[in-house]
């Protein structure tokens, strides 16, 4: 598949030509440009994995909501221990995989 980008707004489309218009932003057809195939082989190569990591991020949002439960109920001084600890790795790996994601955008593995 054919894969064009929108110079204005990083838009990727799908198919055997650009489209008339942008549907994100409006750009005319002219603004698309045609992904190179190494480029486009990259952009579908990282899509797994970068579902992977948009899923990982929404699952530890929950662990960190969950462990703040946990540390409001305050049941005694070690589960709120664990649930402190968990709360901090949970941040740490959603920002970490954050970063990942923003690395994949700058090496073109994002579309």
């Amino acid at each position: 598949m054919i894969m064009w980008k929108c110079s204005v707004c990083n838009y990727l489309h799908e198919g055997e030509g650009a489209p008339e218009k942008c549907p994100k932003c409006g750009a005319p057809q002219e603004k698309f440009n045609q992904l190179e195939a190494d480029k486009a082989k990259l952009v579908e190569r990282s899509r797994f994995s970068n579902g992977l990591l948009m899923d990982l991020i929404g699952l530890l949002e929950g662990i960190e909501e969950m462990s703040e439960q946990g540390i409001e109920d305050n049941l005694d001084p070690g589960c709120v221990k664990l649930y402190t600890e968990v709360k901090e790795f949970a941040a740490f790996a959603r920002q970490s995989a954050k970063a990942e994601i923003e690395n994949h955008m700058g090496k073109g593995k994002w579309g």
